[in-house]
């Protein structure tokens, strides 16, 4: 029987080794999203402008919401509740996907040649494609109400390299467990959208009770989120040590992932 090294080496390697066929795989989930539409690929920019034109209707004009008592901009809601949609989006999408990755591609398990292993990464890209779009999205947003860009947007990217870790450790975890409990997909798309709400999406650390926020910060979205916000909203740096440690902690997580995924894929072929 096929043994598959668990090894963090096997990891890298894995994603160097087979880079050009993630990046064809990613560019045809990508353009194949779209395929058939009269807009086609232009959705993935006017998806985002729509939610953002809804968001900034919706916050601004209908329920006059302000951040903080001493926003002026009508449109700062929006702007900071945007941000917030694009780091949990990023997660949701790809982990609500993770599930049916192996179950909905049964030709490839058949395959003894194919990097089943790399199926995640694929999801990953498609999802970070449309978060750049959005991310590009709202940047024309807030140049056109402030006039100018913080220059920490340059960051963050580096805010975003853990969050990918943490989510491509769950989605080789989930992954391989949909193979074997097909109620996975369906409890994880619960357990995301609860997530959602037990994140700093909608409203501020600073507005919840004090009792509660160490069960908030727990969250492991509420970190990213809030240094999201800090690096293109506000104009702050990141705090460069404790993003080290939770990349330190995403990178184990991602490895834990991957090692499960390894140890169970053998018996996906007899499952399948």
């Amino acid at each position: 029987m096929q043994k598959f090294s668990i090894s963090p080496n096997q990891m890298i390697q894995s994603a160097l080794t087979h880079r050009e066929l993630i990046w064809a795989m990613t560019k045809r989930e990508v353009i194949g999203r779209y395929r058939g539409s009269m807009m086609g690929i232009l959705w993935s920019f006017f998806n985002p402008v729509l939610m953002l034109s809804v968001y900034t209707f919706v916050f601004s004009v209908v329920f006059k919401a302000r951040w903080n008592a001493a926003s002026e901009s009508k449109s700062e809601f929006a702007i900071v509740l945007f941000a917030g949609m694009i780091v949990y989006s990023l997660f949701a999408e790809t982990v609500n996907r993770a599930p049916s990755l192996i179950v909905g591609n049964v030709n490839y398990v058949k395959k003894v040649v194919f990097p089943l292993e790399i199926l995640p990464l694929v999801a990953l890209g498609s999802t970070l494609f449309h978060a750049s779009i959005s991310t590009f999205v709202w940047l024309l947003f807030y140049a056109a109400l402030h006039g100018s860009l913080q220059w920490t947007c340059l960051l963050f990217p580096l805010i975003l390299v853990p969050l990918a870790l943490l989510t491509l450790g769950m989605s080789w975890f989930l992954a391989s467990l949909g193979v074997y409990l097909r109620d996975v997909a369906q409890t994880v798309s619960i357990f995301t959208t609860i997530m959602m709400f037990l994140s700093p999406v909608f409203f501020s650390i600073a507005s919840v009770p004090e009792d509660i926020r160490p069960f908030m910060r727990a969250n492991p979205l509420t970190f990213i989120i809030e240094q999201a916000r800090d690096v293109l909203i506000w104009g702050h740096p990141p705090d460069w040590l404790t993003l080290g440690i939770y990349t330190a902690v995403c990178m184990t997580l991602a490895w834990l992932g991957f090692a499960w995924f390894q140890k169970t894929r053998k018996g996906f072929s007899d499952v399948i």
